[in-house]
C-alpha cells in the first residue's frame, strides 16, 4: 500500500505568512492533484505553543489555534484523513511528522499496511527532510516528489545539501507526471 504525506502546508509557510518558504504556495496545485493517486493522504502540522521555546531560533509561527497554524486555504484539507500535530510541548521542534504527539505516525501507516511512503510540502531542508529520513530510518520505502517540495535555504545551499543526504540513504525523488495514477 502506499501513502501520501504533505508536511506542513500552513498559512505561516507560505506567502505572507511568518516564516514564509520561498514559493511555498506553489506545491498546493499539485499536492491538490496528486490526492488523487493515493488511497491514504495523511499530514502534518506544526503547532506550537505560544510560548516555545522552538521561537529563539524562528521567528513565531504556526502558533496552536491560530490562523498562521491552518492549513493553507486552497489545499484540498478534507480529503486528508489524519492530521499529526508536532512542536507541541514547550521545548519541541518537532521537525519530522514523527515527531507528532497526538498520534504516532509510524503506527498509523503501520496499521495501514502502508510500505511506500510519498513525501512532499513545506520545507525540504528541515520538516520535509526530517520526516523522510525518518520513515527510512523506520523501514518505509521513501519517495520524496519533487516538485511538490519547496525549501527554506537560510543558509545557501541548505535545500541542496538536504536532497543529498536524502538521496545518500536511499530515498528516491520523483516527479509527479511519473507517479499520477499510481
Amino acid at each position: 500500500m502506499k501513502a501520501l504525506l504533505i508536511v506542513d502546508v500552513q498559512n505561516d509557510f507560505c506567502h505572507g505568512g511568518a516564516l514564509a518558504v520561498p514559493e511555498g504556495d506553489g506545491v498546493v496545485p499539485v499536492i491538490n492533484l496528486l490526492m488523487d493517486s493515493f488511497p491514504v493522504v495523511v499530514a502534518s502540522k506544526d503547532w506550537h505553543p505560544e510560548n516555545s521555546l522552538h521561537f529563539k531560533h524562528w521567528p513565531v509561527h504556526c502558533v496552536q489555534n491560530t490562523t498562521g497554524a491552518d492549513f493553507h486555504p486552497q489545499l484540498d484539507y478534507k480529503r486528508i484523513k489524519q492530521v499529526f500535530l508536532k512542536g507541541t510541548g514547550l521545548d519541541d521542534d518537532g521537525y519530522s511528522a514523527f515527531d507528532a504527539t497526538n498520534e504516532e505516525l509510524e503506527v498509523y501507516l503501520k496499521q495501514a499496511y502502508i510500505e511506500d511512503l510519498y513525501v512532499c510540502g513545506l520545507a525540504t531542508d528541515y520538516c520535509v527532510r526530517a520526516s523522510a529520513m525518518d520513515a527510512k530510518s523506520k523501514g518505509f520505502n521513501v519517495f520524496v516528489i519533487n516538485d511538490a517540495i519547496r525549501g527554506v535555504d537560510i543558509n545557501e545551499g541548505d535545500n541542496e545539501r538536504a536532497i543529498d543526504e536524502m538521496k545518500r540513504v536511499g530515498i528516491v525523488f520523483v516527479e509527479y507526471s511519473k507517479i499520477s495514477g499510481i
